[in-house]
Protein backbone atom coordinates (compact mmCIF):
# COMPACT_ATOMS: atom_id res chain seq x y z
CA UNK A 1 0.00 0.00 0.00
CA UNK A 2 3.00 2.29 -0.29
CA UNK A 3 1.65 3.95 -3.42
CA UNK A 4 -1.68 4.68 -1.75
CA UNK A 5 0.04 6.16 1.32
CA UNK A 6 2.15 8.39 -0.93
CA UNK A 7 -0.99 9.42 -2.82
CA UNK A 8 -2.83 10.39 0.37
CA UNK A 9 0.21 12.34 1.57
CA UNK A 10 0.41 14.15 -1.78
CA UNK A 11 -3.20 15.30 -1.41
CA UNK A 12 -2.50 16.65 2.08
CA UNK A 13 0.75 18.41 1.16
CA UNK A 14 -0.64 19.82 -2.08
CA UNK A 15 -3.77 21.01 -0.30
CA UNK A 16 -1.73 22.61 2.48
CA UNK A 17 0.32 24.57 -0.05
CA UNK A 18 -2.91 25.63 -1.78
CA UNK A 19 -4.26 26.98 1.50
CA UNK A 20 -1.28 29.32 1.76
CA UNK A 21 -2.35 30.92 -1.51
CA UNK A 22 -6.08 31.01 -0.71
CA UNK A 23 -5.74 33.94 1.66
CA UNK A 24 -3.87 35.86 -1.02
CA UNK A 25 -6.51 35.37 -3.71
CA UNK A 26 -9.16 38.08 -3.65
CA UNK A 27 -12.77 36.94 -3.38
CA UNK A 28 -13.54 38.36 -6.81
CA UNK A 29 -10.89 36.17 -8.42
CA UNK A 30 -11.89 32.94 -6.64
CA UNK A 31 -14.99 32.54 -8.80
CA UNK A 32 -12.86 32.82 -11.92
CA UNK A 33 -10.38 30.29 -10.55
CA UNK A 34 -13.22 27.83 -9.85
CA UNK A 35 -14.52 28.23 -13.42
CA UNK A 36 -11.03 27.58 -14.77
CA UNK A 37 -10.74 24.47 -12.60
CA UNK A 38 -14.14 23.34 -13.84
CA UNK A 39 -13.16 23.72 -17.50
CA UNK A 40 -9.97 21.73 -16.87
CA UNK A 41 -11.83 18.92 -15.07
CA UNK A 42 -14.49 18.87 -17.80
CA UNK A 43 -11.83 18.51 -20.52
CA UNK A 44 -10.04 15.71 -18.63
CA UNK A 45 -13.34 13.86 -18.19
CA UNK A 46 -14.32 14.32 -21.83
CA UNK A 47 -10.91 13.15 -23.08
CA UNK A 48 -11.01 10.06 -20.85
CA UNK A 49 -14.58 9.28 -21.87
CA UNK A 50 -13.77 9.47 -25.57
CA UNK A 51 -10.58 7.45 -25.13
CA UNK A 52 -12.54 4.58 -23.59
CA UNK A 53 -15.49 4.72 -25.99
CA UNK A 54 -13.69 5.19 -29.30
CA UNK A 55 -11.50 2.69 -31.13
CA UNK A 56 -9.82 2.71 -34.54
CA UNK A 57 -10.87 0.30 -37.27
CA UNK A 58 -8.41 -1.36 -39.59
CA UNK A 59 -9.24 1.17 -42.31
CA UNK A 60 -8.43 4.08 -39.98
CA UNK A 61 -12.02 5.09 -39.26
CA UNK A 62 -13.29 5.53 -35.72
CA UNK A 63 -15.89 3.32 -34.09
CA UNK A 64 -17.67 3.92 -30.81
CA UNK A 65 -19.04 1.43 -28.32
CA UNK A 66 -20.53 1.35 -24.86
CA UNK A 67 -23.14 4.07 -25.29
CA UNK A 68 -26.01 1.90 -24.08
CA UNK A 69 -23.99 0.53 -21.16
CA UNK A 70 -23.03 4.08 -20.16
CA UNK A 71 -26.68 5.18 -20.14
CA UNK A 72 -27.78 2.13 -18.17
CA UNK A 73 -24.90 2.52 -15.71
CA UNK A 74 -25.68 6.17 -14.99
CA UNK A 75 -29.43 5.61 -14.73
CA UNK A 76 -29.16 2.58 -12.44
CA UNK A 77 -26.40 4.28 -10.48
CA UNK A 78 -28.60 7.35 -9.98
CA UNK A 79 -31.53 5.20 -8.83
CA UNK A 80 -29.35 3.26 -6.36
CA UNK A 81 -27.66 6.43 -5.17
CA UNK A 82 -30.98 8.15 -4.56
CA UNK A 83 -32.28 5.15 -2.61
CA UNK A 84 -29.11 5.02 -0.51
CA UNK A 85 -28.96 8.83 -0.27
CA UNK A 86 -25.22 8.75 -0.92
CA UNK A 87 -24.93 12.42 -1.83
CA UNK A 88 -26.95 13.49 1.21
CA UNK A 89 -24.84 11.32 3.51
CA UNK A 90 -21.55 12.57 2.08
CA UNK A 91 -22.64 16.20 2.37
CA UNK A 92 -23.99 15.59 5.87
CA UNK A 93 -20.60 14.21 6.90
CA UNK A 94 -18.93 17.29 5.50
CA UNK A 95 -21.34 19.60 7.32
CA UNK A 96 -20.76 17.81 10.63
CA UNK A 97 -17.01 18.28 10.30
CA UNK A 98 -17.58 21.87 9.19
CA UNK A 99 -19.71 22.60 12.26
CA UNK A 100 -17.46 20.71 14.66
CA UNK A 101 -14.30 22.57 13.67
CA UNK A 102 -16.02 25.80 12.56
CA UNK A 103 -14.53 25.58 9.08
CA UNK A 104 -16.72 27.53 6.67
CA UNK A 105 -16.87 26.06 3.16
CA UNK A 106 -15.39 22.74 4.25
CA UNK A 107 -18.16 20.62 2.68
CA UNK A 108 -17.68 21.86 -0.90
CA UNK A 109 -13.95 21.22 -0.83
CA UNK A 110 -14.23 17.82 0.82
CA UNK A 111 -17.00 16.48 -1.43
CA UNK A 112 -15.64 17.76 -4.75
CA UNK A 113 -12.04 16.76 -4.03
CA UNK A 114 -13.05 13.30 -2.75
CA UNK A 115 -15.04 12.59 -5.90
CA UNK A 116 -12.34 13.91 -8.19
CA UNK A 117 -9.49 11.98 -6.55
CA UNK A 118 -11.45 8.73 -6.17
CA UNK A 119 -13.14 8.45 -9.59
CA UNK A 120 -11.02 7.59 -12.59
CA UNK A 121 -8.88 4.99 -14.27
CA UNK A 122 -5.80 5.40 -12.07
CA UNK A 123 -7.88 4.98 -8.90
CA UNK A 124 -8.74 1.45 -10.03
CA UNK A 125 -5.77 0.33 -12.09
CA UNK A 126 -3.11 1.83 -9.78
CA UNK A 127 -3.91 0.04 -6.51
CA UNK A 128 -4.89 -3.12 -8.39
CA UNK A 129 -1.49 -3.25 -10.07
CA UNK A 130 0.30 -2.54 -6.79
CA UNK A 131 -1.65 -5.24 -4.99
CA UNK A 132 -0.95 -7.85 -7.67
CA UNK A 133 2.66 -7.04 -8.60
CA UNK A 134 3.94 -4.71 -5.88
CA UNK A 135 4.57 -2.01 -8.51
CA UNK A 136 3.18 1.35 -7.35
CA UNK A 137 4.34 3.26 -10.44
CA UNK A 138 0.84 4.23 -11.56
CA UNK A 139 -0.03 5.51 -8.09
CA UNK A 140 3.14 7.59 -7.95
CA UNK A 141 2.10 9.29 -11.19
CA UNK A 142 -1.39 9.79 -9.77
CA UNK A 143 0.18 11.25 -6.63
CA UNK A 144 1.91 13.95 -8.66
CA UNK A 145 -1.32 14.77 -10.49
CA UNK A 146 -3.32 14.85 -7.24
CA UNK A 147 -0.64 17.00 -5.61
CA UNK A 148 -1.09 19.66 -8.28
CA UNK A 149 -4.89 19.27 -8.33
CA UNK A 150 -5.06 19.44 -4.53
CA UNK A 151 -2.99 22.61 -4.51
CA UNK A 152 -5.24 24.29 -7.08
CA UNK A 153 -8.50 23.11 -5.49
CA UNK A 154 -7.48 24.12 -1.97
CA UNK A 155 -6.51 27.59 -3.15
CA UNK A 156 -10.13 28.01 -4.19
CA UNK A 157 -12.24 25.65 -2.03
CA UNK A 158 -10.30 25.59 1.23
CA UNK A 159 -9.32 23.07 3.89
CA UNK A 160 -11.90 20.43 2.97
CA UNK A 161 -9.65 19.37 0.11
CA UNK A 162 -7.02 18.04 2.56
CA UNK A 163 -9.54 15.66 4.14
CA UNK A 164 -10.11 14.05 0.74
CA UNK A 165 -6.94 12.10 1.57
CA UNK A 166 -9.10 9.88 3.82
CA UNK A 167 -11.36 8.43 1.09
CA UNK A 168 -8.31 8.13 -1.17
CA UNK A 169 -6.64 6.02 1.51
CA UNK A 170 -9.73 3.90 2.21
CA UNK A 171 -10.81 3.24 -1.38
CA UNK A 172 -7.41 2.66 -2.96
CA UNK A 173 -6.19 0.74 0.08
CA UNK A 174 -9.22 -1.54 -0.11
CA UNK A 175 -8.61 -2.24 -3.80
CA UNK A 176 -4.94 -3.05 -3.11
CA UNK A 177 -5.83 -5.42 -0.28
CA UNK A 178 -8.54 -7.11 -2.37
CA UNK A 179 -6.40 -7.27 -5.51
CA UNK A 180 -6.04 -11.04 -5.32
CA UNK A 181 -9.80 -11.42 -5.57
CA UNK A 182 -10.47 -8.56 -7.99
CA UNK A 183 -7.48 -9.20 -10.27
CA UNK A 184 -8.87 -12.10 -12.33
CA UNK A 185 -12.18 -10.28 -12.74
CA UNK A 186 -10.58 -7.04 -13.95
CA UNK A 187 -7.96 -8.56 -16.22
CA UNK A 188 -10.39 -8.09 -19.10
CA UNK A 189 -9.37 -5.01 -21.07
CA UNK A 190 -12.96 -4.54 -22.18
CA UNK A 191 -14.27 -4.49 -18.61
CA UNK A 192 -11.61 -2.02 -17.48
CA UNK A 193 -12.47 0.28 -20.38
CA UNK A 194 -16.15 0.10 -19.46
CA UNK A 195 -15.52 0.94 -15.80
CA UNK A 196 -13.20 3.80 -16.78
CA UNK A 197 -15.80 5.03 -19.27
CA UNK A 198 -18.35 5.45 -16.49
CA UNK A 199 -15.72 6.93 -14.17
CA UNK A 200 -14.71 9.61 -16.67
CA UNK A 201 -18.38 10.44 -17.26
CA UNK A 202 -18.56 11.24 -13.54
CA UNK A 203 -15.42 13.38 -13.74
CA UNK A 204 -16.95 15.25 -16.68
CA UNK A 205 -20.04 15.87 -14.52
CA UNK A 206 -17.87 17.27 -11.71
CA UNK A 207 -16.39 19.76 -14.17
CA UNK A 208 -19.88 20.67 -15.40
CA UNK A 209 -20.94 21.41 -11.82
CA UNK A 210 -18.02 23.82 -11.44
CA UNK A 211 -18.60 25.59 -14.75
CA UNK A 212 -22.41 25.79 -14.82
CA UNK A 213 -23.05 25.96 -11.06
CA UNK A 214 -25.38 22.99 -11.57
CA UNK A 215 -26.40 20.55 -8.87
CA UNK A 216 -25.69 17.15 -10.38
CA UNK A 217 -25.44 14.80 -7.40
CA UNK A 218 -22.22 13.06 -8.40
CA UNK A 219 -22.06 10.84 -5.31
CA UNK A 220 -25.46 9.36 -6.20
CA UNK A 221 -23.99 8.20 -9.52
CA UNK A 222 -21.14 6.25 -7.92
CA UNK A 223 -23.02 2.88 -7.89
CA UNK A 224 -22.95 3.14 -11.69
CA UNK A 225 -19.30 2.06 -11.54
CA UNK A 226 -20.48 -1.39 -10.45
CA UNK A 227 -22.89 -1.89 -13.36
CA UNK A 228 -20.21 -2.96 -15.91
CA UNK A 229 -18.90 -5.51 -13.39
CA UNK A 230 -22.38 -6.91 -12.78
CA UNK A 231 -23.03 -7.01 -16.52
CA UNK A 232 -19.74 -8.87 -17.13
CA UNK A 233 -20.65 -11.47 -14.48
CA UNK A 234 -24.12 -11.96 -15.99
CA UNK A 235 -22.69 -12.24 -19.50
CA UNK A 236 -20.20 -14.90 -18.39
CA UNK A 237 -23.00 -16.98 -16.89
CA UNK A 238 -25.38 -16.78 -19.84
Amino acid sequence: MTGTLVNAAAVIVGGAIGLLFKSRIKAGFQSGVQKAIGVSIFCVGLAGLMANMLSQNADGTLASSGELLLIVSLVLGALAGELLKLDDRLNALGRKIEARFRMSGFTAGFVNASLLFCVGAMTIVGPLNEGLTGDGGILYIKSMLDFVSGMILASSLGAGVLCAAVPVLVIQGSISLCAGFLGPMLQSTVLLRQICMVGYALILSIGFNFVADSKIKIANLLPGLLVPIVWAIISSLV
